[in-house]
């Protein structure tokens, strides 16, 4: 990985992601709030990466990062793919503009890192589409994103199928909402504000 980071240009940790490395690290659920290009993404990616200890293993997904639109996942994945190189981990999109029964059939082949709408999410799963009992990582990426439409209601059941796990939501600010994940399955959580 440290040959894709010099690629990247990536010499050292930006402030924020020197702040929350280790937290994440560490397992703790948190909500990091941020501005735009504080390194949020790339956070994200390495600390999942780390945590998967760059090997795939078995079938079932360890990390889920929810993202907006099939736009966002793609280039997530993309991002993904870029630090991954040199690793057997399996990154897997799944978003609405896709046939939902091939969506199901190359989950069930197994992936580690899966990044979905949550709509799509919710569908395959209510259809028995993906298991998430090996889930380490549950990740929202610029989660401004949820509270339009129904997204919030969606991504809140999913924990519900869930044991432990680790929480992980990024956002430009905090909203209000966020109290009630506080309150369910987020109740031991850190809001990190960053400037």
């Amino acid at each position: 990985m440290k040959i894709n980071l010099q690629e990247k240009g990536f010499e050292s940790p930006l402030p924020l992601q020197k702040l929350i490395w280790s937290k994440i690290k560490g397992g703790l659920s948190m909500f990091c709030i941020a501005p735009k290009n504080a390194g949020k993404t790339t956070a994200i990616i390495l600390s999942v990466i780390q945590k998967l200890n760059g090997q795939a293993f078995e079938e079932a997904p360890r990390a889920l990062i929810f993202v907006k639109d099939k736009e966002a996942a793609l280039d997530l994945e993309t991002e993904f793919k870029t630090y991954t190189r040199g690793t057997d981990l399996r990154v897997y999109c799944a978003y609405e503009e896709h046939n939902i029964e091939l969506q199901r059939e190359d989950l069930y082949l197994g992936t580690d890192i899966v990044i979905a709408t949550p709509k799509r999410l919710n569908k395959i799963f209510y259809l028995n589409g993906i298991n998430l009992n090996k889930l380490q990582m549950f990740i929202v990426d610029d989660a401004e994103f949820l509270f339009r439409n129904s997204n919030f209601e969606e991504v809140s059941r999913t924990p519900e199928s869930l044991e432990k796990c680790q929480y992980l939501i990024f956002s430009t600010k905090f909203d209000t909402r966020f109290e009630r994940w506080k309150d369910s399955f987020m109740f031991n959580s850190q809001t990190i504000l960053f400037k």
